[in-house]
């Protein structure tokens, strides 16, 4: 198995590393594949804000990571005919850090920060009335030479995007005007990204190897993409020109993601919970000691999928393994795991 795990914790930029331009994303809402619900909002608000010749109000975007939150921040600038300024929450360390972004901005342009609530909470503070009344207030200097200094800024939208919006402080989480929460795409969805993406490739491949890798990319663009970009080296490498569902098949055991979009470490995050603790409940503290993960990683970027597909239940005494991870697993499932009813 590759040593990069297939769920990444990184969400901004996507993919960054193996993608060195941005052919993958797509420029306005009407090439936005899926978010059907945000997208349609969010037309209807950016056109009366253009209308009003005013700054969009400001948005947070937050969901499991790689459904696109960067993407359509940027699909969002483009549709405003706007610059877009980006940054990250722990990029920014000092007042004085935030004040040098928020200096570049125009009237009507966009400030995106990802992994918005990592922000340090005095940085946060001074981004109170930014967004409100688009002023900041600093002082420079210290002690006797210390001075305050008011910075008028023009209108602006600020776009947050988390994993973690329950980590957003309520100040913070009330001064955003558009808050849409971003879903699991569906394969049909799923599958579309994936011919999209053959495309600009300039790979062939069938429905059957589409929907294949559509089933095994947990409902996220960025893993469909990632897992594309193998299979396409696969089929290179055997001198296929067309990707069909066998050779899919092929690269996706390669890469020891199973049937259900299971890899290896989810396998052994249930296998630990079923064979040392007869499958639960247990903490998640436990669990990622037992797997040697970080807590906020197993939070994060496992169990949301095991819990959305039914692999896992959250009880108040702890994480508890399903029926459906017992068969799927292979393992006989006690008639005594009712205790978690």
């Amino acid at each position: 198995m590759d040593n990069d795990r297939i769920v990444s914790n990184q969400e901004f930029p996507e993919d960054a590393q193996m993608e060195s331009n941005y052919s993958l994303r797509p420029q306005l809402l009407n090439e936005y594949i899926g978010q059907e619900k945000i997208k349609h909002n969010l037309n209807i608000y950016i056109q009366a804000a253009k209308e009003r010749e005013e700054a969009l109000d400001h948005v947070l975007l937050f969901g499991p990571p790689g459904l696109g939150k960067t993407t359509l921040a940027m699909v969002i600038a483009n549709e405003l005919d706007v610059g877009i300024q980006t940054t990250s929450g722990p990029a920014i360390e000092r007042s004085g850090d935030l004040l040098a972004i928020l200096n570049e901005l125009k009237a009507g342009d966009i400030l995106f920060i990802d992994e918005i609530h990592r922000l340090p909470r005095v940085v946060e503070e001074v981004l109170y009335s930014a967004m409100e009344d688009y002023y900041v207030d600093i002082i420079i200097g210290q002690g006797q030479t210390s001075q305050p200094i008011h910075f008028e800024l023009p209108p602006f939208t600020l776009i947050g995007a988390t994993t973690r919006a329950g980590l957003l402080s309520q100040p913070l989480r009330d001064r955003f005007g558009i808050i849409s929460h971003m879903q699991y795409y569906t394969h049909d969805e799923i599958q579309l990204i994936v011919h999209r993406s053959a495309e600009i490739f300039d790979v062939e491949i069938d429905s059957g190897a589409s929907l294949e890798i559509a089933r095994r990319s947990r409902g996220t663009p960025r893993i469909a993409n990632r897992i594309l970009r193998r299979v396409r080296d696969v089929a290179q490498y055997e001198g296929q020109s067309l990707i069909t569902k066998d050779l899919a098949d092929k690269a996706l055991t390669m890469m020891d993601i199973d049937q259900s979009g299971l890899d290896e470490t989810d396998r052994r995050l249930l296998t630990t919970m079923i064979e040392l603790y007869q499958g639960g409940p247990v903490g998640l503290n436990t669990i990622a000691a037992n797997i040697n993960e970080d807590v906020t990683t197993v939070e994060d970027m496992y169990e949301p999928f095991l819990l959305q597909n039914g692999f896992l239940k959250r009880t108040l005494r702890g994480r508890i393994v399903t029926p459906l991870a017992y068969e799927h697993l292979g393992y006989p499932y006690p008639e005594e795991n009712g205790k978690d009813a």
